[in-house]
């Protein structure tokens, strides 16, 4: 499963981020959400969504090997995580966290949840092989 982003139906709402933290934190604040709506200002309306592609290159500069691909889908291992937090500096979408309770990194593993609620369809579900980026 990949995600399809559609920008220009985006609204900056928002509800997709709080769809992510109670799925994933059992938390009411966008704050933990991971995925992230950028407001291109000073144009008005205009929002780019950033999520977690699998691009993986939070794996290639885990020390300890914690991050592992599975069904094309990268996962943090946190038995084997150190917390030396090297991936989420690394991430180029800056939507991986470090979780406030346990000092642990988190990104998205494609659950889909943003999906079900996103009121204009900004964000949807692909079962194609690929990533892509509507226009």
């Amino acid at each position: 499963m990949n995600l399809i982003l559609n920008h220009e139906n985006c609204s900056g709402c928002g509800v997709c981020k709080l769809a992510c933290s109670i799925i994933n934190f059992k938390q009411v604040t966008s704050a933990k959400a991971l995925l992230r709506i950028e407001g291109l200002f000073p144009a008005p309306g205009h929002y780019q969504i950033h999520f977690c592609d699998q691009c993986g290159i939070c794996a290639e500069v885990c020390p300890v090997e914690a991050i592992e691909l599975e069904d094309g889908i990268y996962r943090i291992n946190e038995e084997e995580c150190s917390a030396c937090h090297e991936c989420v500096e690394a991430c180029p979408q800056s939507v991986m966290i470090i979780k406030g309770e346990d000092d642990m990194p988190a990104k998205c593993i494609l659950c889909g949840e943003c999906t079900q609620v996103c009121p204009r369809e900004a964000i949807m579900i692909s079962e194609k092989e690929n990533i892509a980026e509507g226009k």
